[in-house]
């Protein structure tokens, strides 16, 4: 009996060291062995640490105007757990639906989401529709839940609104393809955000403190406190007024000829700061995942290459000019000419007989221009001045994905080719622009910028980009000389090729461009690249710009009757904005305001004795009606009048006056006697007017107006330049290329 009780004694006690051992051992290895992982988690336990997000740099205009900055949003969540409490499942399922368009089915699973024990979620997020959505859609939601809580007397609907930051474009597409645009996530995918994503972004901060238990701070533990860094500011050289009226005109445009894509690009050609750059079709950066067609996010201006037509002939004349060759008076035969290889024709196969040099550049002659780049300046000069010209290499924008194009003559009919924009040859958008804003500025091939300046919102240094000169390509006077001549193309009304873009009292230098497209390795006349490009006033050049049309639906335009006339608008727009006055016989619009004629006061005169008074002042003028006495007259007393201008004088009532024969007025004329008279217009076309139609509405008269250019078409008209740049049908599959 005492032998059992020793052994039982010895077995408890020799259990419980055997305990006490392996609890030594246990405490010994977490005090020493595991001491880094048990201190860290233990100080994970009281510790929080909470990141302060930095705000992402705003984005403007060169006038500091907003085009991207960080913005409210608000996350939808649900609270599966409330909901169900109260059965509120079906309401809340249904008036999700109506606001944020998300699909009932998934919303049924979220607001009745259990964890694997059984339990239901105490937050689910609704993605992607509720998802950073803005204030007034927030509102929205809350409402809902506000009267879900009122309906049912209860304090919570399980309806939670998470507020977050977004990015947000205050002018939606304005300028998309520049900017690009950042994805749900704050992930830069492209533009500016993507290109300076880094100093956007700024770094992000944090505080740590300690926290009890339950996780509530405790208020006089230490704090470490690490501020965030916003990130910096970038103002762009866009001016988004300007970058509105390229936009405007360009989705007129593009509803009307519903090309496959358009481009237009305005810069300074002093600085090559870009003032305006937009693709079409286009997208809104808030609301980038509605459009899924990835075509609408290219940006055709610096990605796209084409066989950019008879626009390159700037380069061409710039080089004859530089070199002494061109000689305006000079006389070559048109028609076509024999190379190696190939027969070139011009525009009309036939030619014009004999004409000047100067002349064959106003009608864009192909033959001209071969006979100067090929023949004259010869083969390797030529292409050394298109390299000169920056093609064949990036310029340098701060853009992602530039192309360089492609410039690799091999035969001597390439080279041909290349004098009038077509063979082995492919450009950019933004090096013809870069090209002719040379000959604008004096020489000076300058590199494109897009961004003005980066300002650090902290220390408020700023880095301001200079212009850049990355060579000069030609002298100074033979830039402004060819200029002159481009000047011609323009503003010579019945044969210059570029007479659509012409704007009384602006000087206008231009070219255009009908490159026809080549489609499995051969000509396909039906497929063509339209453009105009070119910058004014040619004294004192403002901006540089040019408009592309890619492969618009009717194939007998040519660029200068379907570019020209969208370069028009928007140069005639822009030029007004900046405050470039318009000249008129030597004298300015400025200058007709500050000592031009006011209108006299003639109401009540006889007709006689207002004639005789506008003779005295040396006004022109025009009578309206049978009566002897002045009853109205336009402009109104006061009024300066332009050069030129007519004043209208009525001696009946306007309603009584009888319309005269309006034909061959210009447009200004024919709208300043109809509102003498009180008659509503409807206007279709443009230049001078060349029918016109009465009709009556509710007693009301309103006159239909079709205005036309005075100057009449070449026989060659609507073909305009369609296929001067195609070398004939003998090199239709000689040449490469792609298009926009």
């Amino acid at each position: 009996m005492i032998k059992r009780i020793k052994l039982r004694t010895l077995l408890i006690g020799g259990i419980i060291t055997l305990f006490f051992a392996v609890l030594m051992l246990r405490v010994f290895w977490v005090q020493v062995v595991e001491s880094d992982f048990w201190q860290s988690y233990a100080e994970n336990q009281w510790s929080k640490k909470k990141v302060l997000n930095a705000t992402r740099g705003t984005i403007t205009d060169r006038n500091g105007d907003v085009l991207a900055v960080d913005a409210p949003a608000y996350t939808v969540a649900v609270n599966p757990q409330i909901i169900n409490k109260y059965e509120l499942q079906e309401e809340v399922v249904q008036g999700l639906h109506q606001l944020l368009n998300k699909d009932e089915g998934e919303l049924r699973k979220l607001v009745n989401a259990k964890r694997d024990n059984g339990s239901f979620y105490p937050q689910r997020e609704v993605r992607n529709e509720g998802w950073k959505i803005d204030q007034e859609l927030r509102d929205q939601v809350e409402k809902f839940s506000d009267e879900l809580k009122e309906k049912h007397k209860i304090p919570d609907s399980g309806i939670l609104l998470l507020k977050e930051s977004k990015r947000y474009y205050p002018k939606n597409s304005l300028a998309a393809h520049v900017l690009g645009y950042t994805d749900r996530e704050e992930k830069a995918v492209s533009g500016i955000e993507a290109a300076y994503d880094k100093e956007l972004t700024g770094q992000d901060g944090a505080i740590e403190y300690k926290s009890d238990g339950r996780g509530i701070e405790i208020p006089k533990a230490s704090e470490i406190y690490t501020p965030a860094k916003d990130g910096k500011d970038i103002r762009l050289t866009i001016d988004d007024t300007i970058q509105y009226y390229i936009e405007d005109a360009m989705i007129e445009a593009y509803n009307q000829l519903r090309p496959i894509s358009m481009t237009v690009i305005a810069a300074d050609p002093k600085t090559m700061e870009i003032l305006g750059m937009a693709n079409l079709p286009s997208y809104n950066p808030n609301e980038y995942w509605v459009d899924v067609d990835q075509k609408n996010f290219y940006n055709h201006a610096i990605k796209s290459v084409y066989e950019p037509g008879s626009t390159f002939k700037i380069v061409t004349l710039a080089a004859t000019v530089q070199e002494g060759l061109f000689n305006p008076k000079g006389y070559y035969m048109t028609g076509s000419i024999r190379v190696p290889g190939q027969t070139i024709h011009d525009i009309r196969r036939s030619g014009w007989g004999s004409i000047s040099y100067l002349e064959g550049v106003k009608r864009s002659s192909n033959v001209a221009f071969v006979k100067l780049g090929y023949e004259m300046l010869g083969p390797d000069l030529m292409k050394q001045y298109v390299d000169n010209f920056g093609f064949g290499q990036a310029t340098g924008i701060e853009l992602p994905g530039e192309a360089k194009g492609v410039v690799s003559p091999e035969q001597q009919a390439d080279y041909a080719a290349m004098t009038y924009g077509h063979g082995k040859l492919l450009v950019t958008p933004l090096q013809q622009v870069a090209a002719v804003a040379a000959i604008a500025n004096g020489g000076k091939l300058m590199t494109p910028h897009i961004v003005k300046s980066i300002t650090d919102p902290l220390t408020g240094e700023t880095t301001v980009t200079k212009p850049e000169v990355v060579k000069q390509v030609i002298s100074q006077e033979s830039a402004k000389k060819t200029g002159e001549y481009l000047e011609q193309v323009v503003s010579d009304l019945k044969i210059g090729s570029g007479r659509h873009a012409y704007i009384d009292g602006y000087r206008i230098a231009g070219k255009t461009g009908t490159a026809v497209k080549v489609i499995n390795g051969k000509y396909d006349y039906k497929k063509q690249v339209l453009s105009f490009i070119g910058y004014a006033p040619v004294d004192d050049p403002k901006i540089a710009m040019l408009v592309l049309i890619d492969e618009p639906q009717d194939s007998d335009l040519g660029g200068g009757t379907a570019a020209g006339p969208i370069f028009k608008k928007i140069m005639n727009q822009t030029l007004q904005y900046l405050g470039v006055p318009k000249k008129f016989d030597n004298k300015t619009t400025s200058d007709i305001a500050n000592n031009g004629i006011k209108a006299p006061d003639l109401k009540g005169l006889s007709v006689q004795e207002a004639k005789n008074k506008l003779a005295g002042l040396g006004i022109n003028y025009a009578t309206l009606g049978k009566g002897t006495k002045i009853v109205s007259q336009f402009p109104k007393t006061g009024s300066v009048l332009k050069t030129g201008q007519h004043m209208y004088l009525l001696s009946e009532e306007g309603d009584k006056v009888n319309i005269p024969n309006l034909k061959g007025q210009s447009l200004r004329d024919a709208m300043e006697l109809l509102s003498a008279i009180g008659v509503e217009v409807n206007i279709e076309g443009e230049g001078y007017v060349v029918s016109q139609t009465l009709t009556k509405e509710n007693g009301k008269r309103r006159i239909d107006l079709v205005l036309e250019p005075l100057i009449k078409e070449d026989e060659e008209s609507g073909q305009d330049e369609q296929n001067d740049e195609a070398a004939g049908e003998e090199n239709a599959g000689e040449s490469s290329g792609s298009s926009p």
